[in-house]
This record gives structure tokens, C-alpha cells and sequence, in this order.
């Protein structure tokens, strides 16, 4: 796989709190859940001086959860999702999770490593947050999907 560098127009930074209403607006337009938004856990990238993607590392006991990663729809299909997701997985210290939706996502995460999971197989910490997705599932037939990354089986964790 060819390595995908970030347009020379492009900088990969942490996020700031002037970022928190943009960080919102790319959220929301993707219709993720607003409600965890902590701009201190996000990792963004900036092109022509506008926010195109993000992505966040959230944090629970011996666990991490990569969430809100959108790339605005302007700047899809250029890789940024890709360079972004890669370097979020760098930066995780702890077991890394995840919850899609659908197989097109899947797909896109297993390139990386992630692997489908149940809801019995994850850390305590997580097994409530994700438990309500896995109802949605149920109720209204959503196809929510858990994810855990396993891609460097060699990698130790500071538990």
C-alpha cells in the first residue's frame, strides 16, 4: 500500500478551543453524536485555513475509543481519512475500539487492523456506552458494528 501524504495545503494538528464550533458544525453535518465532544481529545486537519476532517481519542479505564472521525464532504476520496485514522492509532496508549455503521465503514476500518467484536468482549468501561448503540440496533435495525483494533498484536499497553 503506497504511503498517502497530506496536500501540501494541509497541516494534521491537535485540535485548539478555537476549533470547538467548527469541530461541532463537522460532527453535527455528519449526524455523529455531539454529545461527547471534548476538543482537548480531537486531532484535526486544517487545509486553506478551514477544518476538513477530525477525529477523536476518547478516553475510559484500560480503554480508548477512536470516535467522531469525519472528513467534510468537499475533501473526501483525497485520503485524508486514511492519514488521519493511522495517526490516531499512533497515538493511542490503552486497547483501541470503535463503533461503525455499516459494512462501508467495516471495510474501511479493517484495512487498519480493526476487527469485529461483540458487546461481551469489551472492557467494563466501555460495555455501557456501546451497550446503547447495540439497542438501537435492535429497536430500530441500525447497523451499528464494534470494532476493536488489532492490527500490531505486538504493540504493550501502559495499563
Amino acid at each position: 500500500m503506497t504511503e498517502i501524504l497530506l496536500p501540501n495545503s494541509c497541516t494534521l494538528r491537535p485540535a485548539s478551543a478555537k476549533d470547538i464550533w467548527s469541530l461541532r458544525k463537522i460532527v453535527l453535518t455528519a449526524k455523529l453524536d455531539p454529545t461527547q465532544l471534548i476538543w482537548q481529545q480531537f486531532w484535526v486537519i486544517e487545509c486553506e485555513e478551514k477544518l476538513v476532517a477530525c477525529g477523536q481519542l476518547r478516553n475510559f479505564e484500560y480503554a480508548e475509543e477512536l470516535g467522531s472521525l469525519v472528513v467534510v464532504k468537499s475533501w473526501q476520496k483525497r485520503g485524508l481519512g486514511t492519514i488521519l485514522t493511522k495517526h490516531l492509532i499512533q497515538q493511542s496508549t490503552k486497547p483501541l475500539y470503535l463503533e461503525c455503521l455499516g459494512k462501508k465503514l467495516e471495510s474501511f476500518y479493517s484495512r487498519f487492523g480493526f476487527v469485529p467484536i461483540s458487546l461481551a468482549e469489551l472492557p467494563e468501561s466501555l460495555k455501557f456506552k456501546f451497550g446503547i448503540s447495540q439497542l438501537a440496533r435492535k429497536i430500530f435495525k441500525v447497523p451499528v458494528i464494534i470494532m476493536q483494533y488489532q492490527g500490531n498484536n505486538s504493540r504493550i499497553y501502559n495499563l
